[in-house]
Order: structure tokens, then sequence, then C-alpha cells
């Protein structure tokens, strides 16, 4: 059935603004070590950069791309609940939890949300 709604294509603009909202969140990992840009407009955009990057690639409409976006966001940010970066081995490797994070926030869930 998903098979059916989700076609694959390239989008090259789609594209083009993931790369643009990649460098944007590298900048701020590099240059805002804490406060609110790193914090809440980091994790505000990250939901963009996903929605263009899944746009990139796949052809559905925006309002189910946004929803599915928006349900990886928030299954990432409750699997911060749980021990899995220790579990697997990887709670001390800095990639991993900056991609997973290691900390649940009501108010990471409220930036995910307003990005969408």
């Amino acid at each position: 059935m998903i098979l059916k709604i989700i076609k694959l294509h390239f989008n090259f603009s789609s594209f083009s603004a993931f790369i643009l909202l990649l460098l944007t969140e590298i900048s701020i990992v590099i240059f805002f070590k804490t406060g609110f840009i790193r914090h809440v407009f980091g994790d505000y955009l990250v939901v963009l950069l996903l929605y263009y990057f899944l746009k990139s690639f796949v052809s559905i409409s925006n309002n189910k791309l946004a929803s599915i976006t928006l349900l990886i966001a928030f299954t990432v940010e409750l699997i911060q609940l749980t021990p899995l970066l220790k579990t697997i081995g990887l709670e001390n490797h800095s990639l991993a939890n900056l991609i997973l994070g290691n900390t649940f926030s009501v108010t990471d869930l409220l930036a995910y949300t307003l990005g969408i």
C-alpha cells in the first residue's frame, strides 16, 4: 500500500534546500555550543532538513510528507527516553549522540512541531 503512495524521483531544488539546511546545521554545531540557536532553532531547522531530504527522493503530498517527518522526529526524541545508545554501545560516540540525541526534552517536540 505504501509503495502505491510513494513514488521515487530526484528533486534538485529540494536537495539544494537540504544541502543549504545541512550547512546551516553544521555551522550551528560548530559555532553555537549552547543557547537558543543551538538548542531550539537547531531543532526547528532539523525537521526542515529531514523534510527536504525526503522530498528530494520521494513524491507524495506535502501534508503526508510533513506528517511522516514529524513522526520520525518525535520517534527519535522519544527514543532518548530509553538507553538505546548505551545498549548498542554508542553512548560515547559523538556522531550517534549528535544525530539521535541523548536527552529527552518536551521543548524539542515543540520546536519540531513549529518547524513543520
